[in-house]
């Protein structure tokens, strides 16, 4: 099954003509291309499929669809699961 799971954006930067950004998911930090979200900035929340942040959703979304994909058993197979695994820690 393929999904996509939010996450916060930390940083951006330009790589050969791309927007690549690290996204925090939780405890682990990946890098994704926001070609298909290029208003996307620091700060803000994305659904991130195969390594491209396809939509931009608010924080209270980013949550709930983090605490379901979680209760059901979606992320483990990812790493993404555990304790400390909230969408946004501050």
């Amino acid at each position: 099954m393929c999904l996509a799971v939010p996450g916060r954006i930390l940083e951006t930067e330009e790589r050969g003509g791309a927007r690549v950004a690290r996204v925090q998911f939780g405890g682990i930090v990946r890098e994704a291309h926001l070609d298909f979200v290029p208003e996307a900035a620091v700060g803000d929340y994305v659904m991130v499929h195969v390594g491209f942040a396809i939509s931009m959703v608010d924080r209270e979304e980013a949550e709930r669809t983090y605490r379901l994909l979680e209760a059901m058993g979606l992320l483990a197979g990812e790493g993404l699961d555990g304790p400390g695994a909230d969408v946004a820690p501050e």
